[in-house]
């Protein structure tokens, strides 16, 4: 079992940054953050797995949001610059082990709302 604790949501005018982190209790071999706007599905942000730390991000994010890792202390940060409207929406984190073939673990969310 894996406890994931997001923190570093809040209020931004656009155009402004926010750093996201997400504790983990243990080690894992994939976090990705999520993230869901009213009314609307939860889709993927960006992610970061393996050894060597790879990266994936959505199209919608890329050139904005920089997703990297403290391996000392399983935590994943995304910082997210030139923020806009759009961005607004809780935020989540997730994690899956190297046999977990999903996220099985799920952190509480945070929310970021981005201001005109």
């Amino acid at each position: 079992q894996v406890k994931l604790v997001e923190s570093g949501g809040g209020l931004v005018q656009a155009g402004g940054s926010l750093r996201l982190s997400c504790a983990a209790s243990g080690r894992t071999f994939s976090t990705g953050w999520f993230r869901q706007a009213p009314g609307q599905e939860r889709e993927f942000v960006a992610s970061i797995y393996g050894n060597g730390g790879s990266t994936l991000y959505a199209d919608s994010v890329k050139g904005r949001f920089t997703i990297s890792r403290d391996s000392a202390k399983n935590t994943v940060y995304v910082q997210m610059n030139s923020l806009k409207p759009e961005d607004t929406a809780v935020y989540y984190c997730a994690a899956r082990r190297i046999t977990d073939s999903n996220y099985p673990y799920w952190g509480q969310g945070t929310q970021v709302t981005v201001s005109s």
